[in-house]
């Protein structure tokens, strides 16, 4: 493959298995990289899913940035959730990784975890480092089943309610 993934239905190709649940495998999902116009949408799920959500701007700039961002959708267009990647020569951070309330549960958490392991190989890198709020026992219990292993904390890394820090749990996965 060369250049950036194509935005293409997944019928079989890249990162699924047998232990998905049927929900994903029986739907195409398409992935396409985040533009602009899709940030009302993006947004809404953003502050559907979080506290304390990013903002617009947050957005706007890592696609300006030329962040590996990027949306999966069913066949019917439906949002189903989109993640950002932030290259560096060696290694990938993922920036933001989110599924809509309506589609969590069903697996595809880890469809855009596989998609961007894809990509961080695809672009040389060594290792996918996120955080992850200890408060998120969820993301925890998804990012330690596809193999992520806690390598530190960040103090104070998280805003969260009446003006309190929440740190962050630092999580790396060897491509």
């Amino acid at each position: 493959m060369s250049g950036a993934p194509r935005s293409m239905a997944d019928s079989g190709e890249g990162a699924r298995d047998a232990a998905w649940p049927a929900s994903v495998h029986e739907r195409a999902v398409v992935f396409s990289a985040m533009r602009k116009a899709d940030l009302p949408e993006v947004g809404a799920v953003e502050t559907a899913v979080y506290s304390h959500p990013w903002t617009l701007g947050n957005f706007q700039d890592s696609i300006s940035s030329d962040y590996q961002c990027w949306i999966a959708r069913d066949a019917g267009g439906g949002m189903i959730g989109y993640f950002l990647l932030m290259l560096a020569p060696d290694e990938a951070h993922l920036l933001n990784i989110t599924v809509a309330p309506a589609r969590q549960g069903k697996g595809f958490g880890r469809l855009l975890l596989d998609r961007a392991c894809l990509i961080a190989r695809h672009h040389a890198a060594s290792a996918i480092l996120l955080e992850v709020r200890p408060s998120n026992p969820h993301a925890l219990a998804v990012y330690r089943h596809v193999g992520y292993q806690q390598i530190g904390i960040r103090k104070g890394y998280y805003p969260a309610a009446g003006e309190r820090r929440e740190d962050a749990i630092v999580m790396r996965l060897a491509v």
